[in-house]
C-alpha cells in the first residue's frame, strides 16, 4: 500500500513540532514555578503555608508535569514522523540527539513521582537536579530548533 500524503500537509506538518517545543518550554517554565512554591510550602511557617496551601500547587505541579511528559514524547516521536515523511530521513545531530536525550530523562524525572510523594529527598532532588538540566537543555534546543525552521522557511521559498 503506497500511502501520498498532500503536499500542503508535508509542508505545514513541519512546523507543529516548533509551535509544541516553544509552548512546552513556556508550560515548563511554569512547572517550575508551581515547583517553587511546593517549596516554599515545605519551609514556610504554619501561617504561611497554611495559606500557600490554598493555591493547590501540588496538583497543578503534577498535571502539568504530566501534560509535559505525554506532550514531550509525543512531540519528539512526531518530529522524526515529519522528518522522515518530507526528508526520507532523520538529521543526526545535536538537536535530534539532545532532544532525544531530554525525553529520555523527562521520563526518568516523572518516574521518581510515587517515590517524592513519600518522602524520599534523594528522589527530590534528583527530579529537581533533572528538570533543572533539562530546562536548559530545552532553551538551547529553542535556539538550535530556530536555526533548522529558518532552513526550512529558505528551502520553501526557493
Amino acid at each position: 500500500m503506497n500511502l501520498t500524503i498532500p503536499e500542503e500537509v508535508k509542508v505545514w506538518s513541519q512546523f507543529g513540532h516548533p509551535i509544541l517545543m516553544w509552548t512546552l518550554l513556556g508550560l515548563s517554565v511554569y512547572a517550575l514555578y508551581l515547583g517553587i512554591q511546593l517549596r516554599r510550602i515545605r519551609t514556610a511557617e504554619k501561617d504561611i503555608r497554611k495559606e500557600l496551601v490554598k493555591g493547590k500547587f501540588n496538583i497543578k505541579h503534577y498535571q502539568i508535569g504530566s501534560l509535559i511528559l505525554a506532550l514531550m514524547v509525543l512531540g519528539s516521536i512526531g518530529a522524526m514522523a515529519v522528518t522522515y515523511i518530507n526528508n526520507g530521513k532523520l538529521f543526526f545531530g545535536p538537536h535530534l540527539l539532545v532532544g532525544l536525550a531530554m525525553t529520555g530523562l523527562i521520563a526518568i524525572s516523572a518516574s521518581l513521582s510515587p517515590l517524592m510523594q513519600k518522602g524520599n529527598d534523594l528522589a527530590r532532588y534528583t527530579h529537581i537536579t533533572l528538570n533543572a538540566f533539562i530546562l536548559g537543555l530545552f532553551g538551547w534546543q529553542a535556539i538550535s530548533g530556530m536555526d533548522i525552521v529558518q532552513k526550512i522557511i529558505a528551502r520553501l521559498s526557493s
